[in-house]
């Protein structure tokens, strides 16, 4: 069941990225959850560069959770701008827009992102 369940997110992240281009104005913000952690990345496509990052290891937790996703968010939003960037686009990497993922963008709209 696992390996349907990883095909499926493969298909519809590569989906996802046809669309989802981040360009020096408005870099793609990735998300990856495991079972452990969320880990983000603010990534500009056309010079490959990571602008910024931040993760639940980053913050000194173990969990996935609501509460957590959360404060990853805010933290990458608080990294981004101090980097000088303030509207992104989301790139959620094939997983649905509910739960962790949902709490994760709330909480980066909270820092001051726009997406």
């Amino acid at each position: 069941m696992a390996g349907k369940n990883r095909e499926r997110r493969e298909r519809i992240k590569l989906g996802i990225r046809k669309k989802v281009n981040g360009t020096t104005s408005r870099p793609r913000l990735s998300v990856f959850k495991s079972n452990t952690g969320i880990y983000a990345q603010i990534i500009d496509d056309i010079k490959g560069v990571t602008v910024a990052s931040a993760s639940t290891v980053e913050l000194g937790k173990k969990a996935v959770n609501i509460e957590n996703s959360k404060n990853v968010g805010k933290k990458i939003a608080e990294k981004a701008i101090a980097s000088g960037v303030q509207e992104i686009v989301f790139d959620r990497n094939g997983y649905l827009y509910h739960g962790n993922i949902k709490a994760f963008a709330e909480g980066a709209r909270e820092g001051g992102l726009k997406f």
